[in-house]
């Protein structure tokens, strides 16, 4: 029998998120994935943007799980509204759509993610990552993002410097990124400590926004 404390500390635990998307079968098929998970709890759903900023103004979710392309109100427009009261949001796309233009304006908004339908395995995982601050992106994206990433650097900071912020905004966790710079993980963090307090940011997932807002 599970005691009060117990399901108190799971409620807390929970990960409340809300779906969006126009088509009624993905968003029941969202629903019932989500649902039977121990740590996600679905607190309302919506099939376009104007829902999507309703119910996040309800139940400031700790995740939004949305479609792109809804009408009349699409999901980009109802993330720049989100992210505009509440810039801690996590938003995560899940879309049919694999278009430059969509992903490179979805993360320049400061969203967490942007996966692809066809890789519905790949939603729980995603979801504990962004949990964790990390911004994730469908493995078959990954070369239009990094295309976007290399034209960018930051003349106050140095290559090495540059190369940890590009590394961090793709998502590479310490351990990644102490393998692709050659760099000890300690070593890692104390730069990275560095970064942050250089740019007067709080966490990976500020200097990951950062990267795309300000560069």
């Amino acid at each position: 029998m599970t005691s009060l404390s117990e399901s108190q500390n799971r409620r807390l635990t929970m990960i409340k998120t809300i779906l969006v998307d126009d088509d009624f079968l993905v968003l029941q098929a969202l629903e019932t994935i989500l649902s039977v998970q121990d740590h996600i709890e679905v607190v309302g759903t919506g099939q376009d943007g104007k829902d999507a900023v309703e119910l996040y103004n309800t139940h400031q979710p700790d995740l939004v799980l949305m479609d792109i392309r809804m009408e009349p109100t699409t999901g980009i427009e109802a993330a720049e509204t989100i992210l505009k009261d509440f810039p801690e949001a996590k938003i995560l796309f899940l879309t049919t759509f694999q278009d430059d233009e969509y992903i490179t304006k979805a993360l320049s908004l400061g969203c967490r993610g942007y996966l692809l339908k066809q890789h519905i395995k790949g939603i729980l995982p995603a979801i504990d990552a962004v949990m964790n601050g990390q911004i994730v992106y469908d493995s078959t994206i990954e070369m239009p993002v990094k295309k976007t990433f290399e034209k960018k650097s930051s003349a106050h900071l140095s290559e090495r410097e540059n190369e940890l912020l590009y590394l961090v905004a793709e998502g590479f966790n310490n351990k990644e990124i102490s393998e692709k710079m050659y760099l000890s993980e300690g070593t890692v963090r104390n730069y990275l400590s560095a970064l942050l307090e250089k740019l007067e940011l709080r966490d990976r997932t500020q200097l990951a926004v950062y990267y795309y807002k300000e560069l």
